[in-house]
């Protein structure tokens, strides 16, 4: 069996975020620039925080793609789009109300491809909803930005217009806009990390979560196609997770997690690709395959078991929170790596 397929609503997703990624990088250029073009202090302000609060959401959208697993190139005519508006923000044909005006288009086309990810997900799969949850931080965000927009553009308007100030009441009509966007939102966006720098715990568990959801939905299928899907899905997962681990956590982890624990934990990654290359080779369709994919669970459990409980201990005792971010960054650039070389091998990515 193909132990890397992806399904063709995967890898649409998969797009979608690769466009998202495209876009969020226009959106910071975009307001870097509108830092050094604006000559009013209050408008600063607001693109000062909302250029900080797309820095992090950056770092969130990366996250959120690694932790997906499914690699995608953006759209052609994505890339094209990106590449006129970024003439159009250096050039001098666009006073600076109409570049305010077409960050404010892209904000909106940034929120509706965050929305439909999240409605496409909800009909692929659980453990793309697991995937994809910090996304909502992102989204809810560049919702309240398009509200403060949307008072920059009034602002601005009206001095174009008139050579005057527009009433400034227009700010607290934006405040009251965005309390108003939070308290329809809020509750939800909080449960998910509103943060880039998750430390290496939230990032292992993450990838647990997600591997412990997709063994559910493979056992509760009699789908050949979909068991198929999703084993490809643990396989890839597992795998890019298990060399992340080994290259990045074991090593940090063995001068104060020891050397017989740290190398029980090599040990068990080591049968566990040996388990899954055996289940590669049986046919989906035997009861054999399904009765193999619950000794891989059940040893992916124990696994689970002893680094979520005395391997994190370990890290809480001996690591700073810049140590635990900094492991975090490394094992997102090591999983990120590894996925985008078998994206490769598999065609995926040119």
């Amino acid at each position: 069996m193909i132990a890397t397929l992806d399904d063709t609503k995967r890898s649409a997703i998969a797009m979608k975020l690769a466009d998202m990624k495209v876009l969020q990088q226009l959106l910071i250029d975009n307001e870097q620039l509108f830092l050094q073009q604006s000559t009013d202090s209050e408008i600063r302000d607001r693109f000062r925080k909302m250029l900080e609060d797309d820095q992090k959401n950056m770092g969130i959208l990366d996250t959120v793609i690694v932790q997906y697993g499914v690699r995608s190139q953006p759209e052609k005519t994505i890339t094209q789009m990106v590449d006129t508006v970024k003439k159009l923000m250096h050039g001098s044909e666009l006073n600076f109300y109409a570049k305010v005006f077409q960050h404010e288009l892209l904000k909106h086309q940034q929120v509706m491809s965050g929305l439909t990810i999240h409605k496409a997900a909800q009909k692929v799969g659980a453990d793309v909803m697991m995937a994809i949850g910090p996304l909502n931080t992102i989204n809810f965000e560049n919702r309240a930005h398009q509200e403060q927009l949307k008072g920059v553009l009034e602002v601005l308007g009206v001095r174009e217009l008139t050579g005057q100030d527009a009433d400034q009441g227009i700010w607290g009509r934006v405040q009251d806009a965005m309390a108003a966007l939070s308290g329809a939102f809020g509750s939800a966006v909080t449960q998910t990390s509103d943060k880039s720098d998750m430390n290496i715990q939230d990032l292992i568990r993450m990838d647990h979560s997600k591997v412990n959801t997709l063994f559910t939905q493979l056992l509760a299928t009699n789908d050949s196609q979909k068991i198929q899907e999703y084993f490809g899905q643990i396989y890839k997962d597992l795998l890019v997770h298990s060399i992340a681990e080994e290259k990045v956590v074991y090593p940090t982890v063995r001068p104060f997690y020891g050397d017989k624990d740290t190398q029980e934990l090599y040990d068990e990654q080591a049968e566990l690709r040996v388990l899954l290359d055996q289940a590669k080779a049986i046919n989906v369709s035997s009861p054999q395959f399904k009765e193999k994919v619950r000794e891989i669970m059940d040893a992916v459990g124990d696994h689970i078991r002893q680094e979520e409980s005395t391997m994190f201990a370990a890290i809480r005792n001996n690591c700073s929170t810049e140590q635990t971010e900094q492991m975090a960054t490394k094992f997102k650039s090591a999983k990120s790596e590894e996925q985008q070389k078998m994206a490769k091998e598999s065609g995926m990515i040119k």
